[in-house]
């Protein structure tokens, strides 16, 4: 076995890294001749260090490689990084030399003329020399779950927004593209279009609205078939009911009835909307179907990138349905995975999901105001709600808010080839002006390999310095493999015990039963955790002292033990994060090796801190 590095101060399974500044070299020894050079900011583990001099491997695995001086290295200590969010609604966001130069700017009374005039001057090329600028954000939208890039979190401080006086992240940032020397195609107009695929349920209420959908839809098709537009805005279908072994007549849980391709005639299209009028004539077990499986096909299951064409510019999921989804833990469901992570992973896709949600008298109030709760986590984008609530499932308004959408996103088209839009932006409303915009930022992004910042130090606001409703900037963890294993592994067993324990008993014993879990984990190598933990979290060290709440974290034996609600809300949030770990474990294109040769248990990804445990 290779020798372990050292740990992070105060920490018992956190290693210490650094990362290398531009123009670092590897040594054989320290005061030895210099080998080879490090890419800008490559993360490593430190080994051992002497007076100027950092001993350090890249891999955990393979162990030490040679030594770096401590001048060409940056400390690492929270191994966060943070991502540009799509820039839609907001504007260019400012790197400042110090944060008292980036809280000048968010307190001046001025600040939208300020804020335009240096970004003014940035665009000439002439930055305000007494300003503290060091860099601006990218005018087009960088996804870092599809082009992984670095921008390392190395300070932050937590902080009062002046606009709106809420809790804000001051973040001391580094960043240099991983990937360099990107092709700078240019971006051809003509060439953006839209996926839209419709998610029906199609249980028996739901005939006459997919009637209506059919008549809408046609009826946008028509207008705009053998033209520019028409040839650029293109369909899938998928149908879904609810578990068809508890209930045979069912048929299927999800189908999809017209996979998403580029067609030159929409007629299947139209046809096959008006065959999912022929809806299930059995009953599902329960009020609730199974919208979430419907949702996650058409999230995954979609061929947005098919092979030796195109990718689809804008992605759109169109959920309609009169039902509530399934709850957590529902027998019923087919996995545990909540909307919340199923909105993240459809995000990092670039897909945003509509709900058209009926509000029937059938379903009462009660019901209905869950299932909206639960279709808002889902249906969120860049900030913005593409949530639609029917009241009392009006076909009219449901027809209505149909074609007000469809045309909505067939406008994206012609905005992006310069055309007029069908609707004026107060027809469509600021979300979906916005979501054109951000689906319009990505494609560019996409088109023109838009990287990162390069090889910069600034401060950045966490929300907007413009408009503290928009997130500008996301803190990520940067996760191997392996540790989203640990995570994964911790919170199955954690269900498990959870899930015994049903009386007051049971959870007095619930946590030294934790901790003989844990114990059993720190005896395997590849899953650091900590067995001397006073809380569930815990465990997981290297999520300690992040700039957020960790409910895992907050879980404490007392906590535990004060009510069975309260036990049950953390075990539905366990099992619906779970799930999506499990996913991203199996799906290879969210993890990037560091480096050629990086062991698969460290290939890293970027994860999002509201889907932490």
């Amino acid at each position: 076995m290779p020798r372990a590095p050292c740990w992070s101060r105060g920490r018992k399974t956190v290693y210490q890294r650094v990362l290398t500044r531009p123009g670092a070299h590897l040594h054989p020894a320290p005061d030895a001749s210099a080998g080879r050079q490090f890419p800008a900011f490559q993360p490593l583990y430190v080994y051992d260090r002497q007076p100027g001099w950092f001993r350090i491997g890249r891999s955990v695995a393979k162990g030490p490689e040679g030594w770096v001086r401590a001048e060409e290295v940056v400390p690492w200590k929270h191994n966060i990084v943070a991502a540009f969010t799509n820039p839609a609604g907001r504007l260019r966001q400012i790197l400042f030399r110090d944060a008292d130069a980036l809280r000048r700017l968010m307190a001046d009374p001025a600040l939208p003329k300020t804020q335009a005039r240096l970004l003014d001057g940035i665009a000439r090329g002439q930055p305000d020399p007494e300003a503290g600028i060091v860099a601006v954000e990218p005018a087009e939208y960088v996804d870092i779950v599809k082009q992984l890039y670095l921008m390392p979190i190395l300070d932050f401080e937590q902080d009062l927004h002046p606009v709106s006086n809420e809790d804000n992240l001051l973040m001391k940032v580094a960043s240099v593209p991983l990937r360099e020397d990107p092709a700078n195609v240019s971006a051809v107009s003509d060439s953006f279009d839209a996926g839209i695929v419709f998610v029906f349920d199609t249980m028996r209420s739901m005939g006459p609205y997919i009637a209506r959908t059919q008549k809408a839809v046609e009826r946008i098709v028509r207008g705009i078939e053998g033209t520019e537009i028409g040839d650029r805005v293109q369909f899938g279908v998928v149908g879904f009911r609810d578990n068809p072994q508890a209930a045979p007549g069912l048929e299927y849980r999800t189908r999809t009835l017209l996979p998403l391709e580029r067609r030159s005639d929409q007629t299947p299209v139209i046809a096959t909307i008006r065959a999912a009028t022929r809806v299930a004539r059995a009953n599902s077990p329960g009020f609730r179907e199974d919208s979430l499986a419907g949702v996650e096909d058409a999230v995954s299951l979609t061929d947005w990138e098919p092979a030796g064409a195109e990718p689809f510019d804008a992605r759109i999921v169109f959920l309609i349905t009169d039902a509530g989804p399934k709850a957590p833990g529902d027998p019923n469901a087919r996995t545990d995975i909540g909307p919340a992570e199923l909105q993240r992973a459809a995000q990092d896709k670039g897909v945003a999901v509509m709900t058209l949600h009926l509000e029937t008298p059938a379903a009462g109030a009660e019901e209905n105001a869950w299932a909206e709760r639960q279709y808002r986590a889902l249906s969120r984008f860049n900030g913005n709600s593409y949530y639609y609530g029917i009241p009392d499932g009006s076909e009219q308004a449901f027809e209505d808010t149909v074609t007000r959408l469809v045309t909505a996103l067939t406008d994206m088209i012609r905005e992006a080839r310069d055309q007029r839009p069908v609707l004026s932006p107060e027809e469509r409303g600021q979300e979906l002006v916005d979501l054109g915009l951000a689906m319009r930022l990505a494609w560019l992004g996409r088109e023109k390999g838009t990287q990162a910042p390069d090889v910069i130090e600034g401060w950045l606001s966490e929300k907007a310095v413009d408009n503290p409703a928009r997130l500008a900037v996301e803190p990520r963890l940067l996760v191997t493999k392996n540790e989203m294993a640990t995570m994964a592994e911790l919170l199955d067993n954690l269900l498990t015990l959870g899930e015994r324990a049903r009386g007051d008993a049971d959870s007095d014993a619930f946590f030294a039963q934790v901790r003989d879990v844990v114990a059993r984990m720190a005896q395997n190598p590849d899953r650091l955790v900590n067995p001397e933990t006073e809380t569930l979290g815990g465990a997981l060290e290297f999520l300690q002292d992040l700039p957020y709440e960790s409910q895992l974290m907050l879980t404490t034996e007392r906590r535990w033990r004060q009510s069975a609600m309260n036990r049950r809300r953390i075990l539905d949030g366990m099992r619906q994060k779970l799930a999506q770990y499990r996913k991203w474990l199996h799906y290879p294109d969210v993890w990037t090796a560091l480096y050629e040769g990086a062991p698969d248990g460290e290939h890293v990804f970027a994860m999002p801190f509201d889907v932490l445990p």
